[in-house]
């Protein structure tokens, strides 16, 4: 398994699709770095050199921000948002939808599993 920008890269896969293993590189940006390199987006990961593997790995680490440094830097843009108590910010506090979406019926991925409110019983007049 050849290893770029710290994540192991699935030997059996295209190089195009392989790269999208590391956090921060989608489809598109591996495609990208692909023409930059001047690979085949088909050829399969484990019949790379190491040469080829050095140039994709450094292009990577010149023009990109992945893994943990990604989540560390969107941690911090969340956490700001928080401190400045803007609209986003308390919506990411009390765990709700931040870009708009409708609460009232959806929403359960970010609201969590129901939480059931008992019903008001009947009262019986008793004479």
């Amino acid at each position: 398994m050849p290893r770029i920008a710290g994540v192991d890269i699935p030997d059996g896969k295209s190089i195009w699709i392989a790269l999208t293993h590391i956090y921060g590189i989608g489809k598109y940006a591996s495609s990208q770095i692909l023409k930059q390199v001047r690979i085949e987006p088909g050829t399969k990961a484990n019949k790379l050199t190491e040469d080829e593997l050095s140039r994709i790995a450094r292009i990577i680490d010149e023009g990109y921000i992945v893994g943990g440094q990604l989540r560390r830097q969107i941690t911090q843009n969340i956490s700001r948002l928080r401190d400045i108590k803007c609209y986003r910010g308390i919506r990411h506090r009390k765990g709700l939808p931040v870009r708009g979406q409708r609460t009232q019926t959806n929403a359960r991925t970010r609201k969590g599993p129901r939480k059931t409110v008992a019903g008001k019983r009947g009262i019986k007049e008793t004479r």
